[in-house]
């Protein structure tokens, strides 16, 4: 049930920002985006601070490689609209949709390096049981995965596994093909402030 909120509750100043991005880009402003503007203080400014670190921050992981964990965790979690971004954006990262679409398809056939495959595999563990023991890292681990690219993954799963759960609570509307085109071309050049 989409709730009213991401319609109207945001001050004067708010929505004319949305009618300027909306003027500008041709798109309406995503409920992702509009989520982050409504009460800011309590929710907004935290997640998008997080998000962008874990999207955007110094890691051994690249940008298409962090976008195609937040698409999987969404694929797992079955959040249509995360999925559709998160596909979008990890496709123009790659330049590159057929190896993005191969991996949310089947991920064990799919062309991806050891490490992130042994990665994706315990994100999806993580999504789906709520919980990894010690033998699910070793094996990322033992895949050629550093620590340091674990902890990442960590980030961008729990970036996106709550993202993914609000945007079922709150029924994102989907946008058109081409909206989830700009709004990936956005992420790509601004990143998730």
């Amino acid at each position: 049930m989409r709730l009213e909120i991401l319609n109207h509750g945001y001050p004067r100043r708010t929505k004319l920002l949305f009618a300027i991005i909306r003027l500008f880009s041709g798109h309406p402003m995503p409920d992702a985006a509009r989520l982050v503007f409504y009460r800011p203080d309590f929710y907004g400014d935290r997640a998008k601070e997080f998000t962008h670190e874990a999207m955007r921050g110094p890691s051994e992981w690249s940008v298409g490689d962090r976008e195609l964990m937040a698409a999987y965790v969404s694929t797992v979690n079955g959040s249509a609209f995360c999925i559709a971004a998160h596909t979008a954006t990890a496709a123009q990262a790659y330049q590159d949709g057929p190896r993005v679409a191969a991996v949310l398809d089947d991920l064990e056939s799919a062309a991806v390096d050891e490490p992130l495959r042994a990665t994706l595999r315990m994100l999806g563990k993580l999504t789906r049981d709520g919980q990894v023991g010690a033998e699910d890292m070793r094996e990322v681990l033992a895949a050629g995965a550093s620590p340091r690219q674990v902890e990442d993954a960590l980030a961008v799963c729990a970036a996106f596994d709550t993202t993914g759960h609000l945007a079922d609570a709150f029924g994102f509307e989907m946008l058109s093909p081409e909206g989830f085109e700009a709004g990936a071309k956005y992420l790509l050049k601004r990143g998730y402030r």
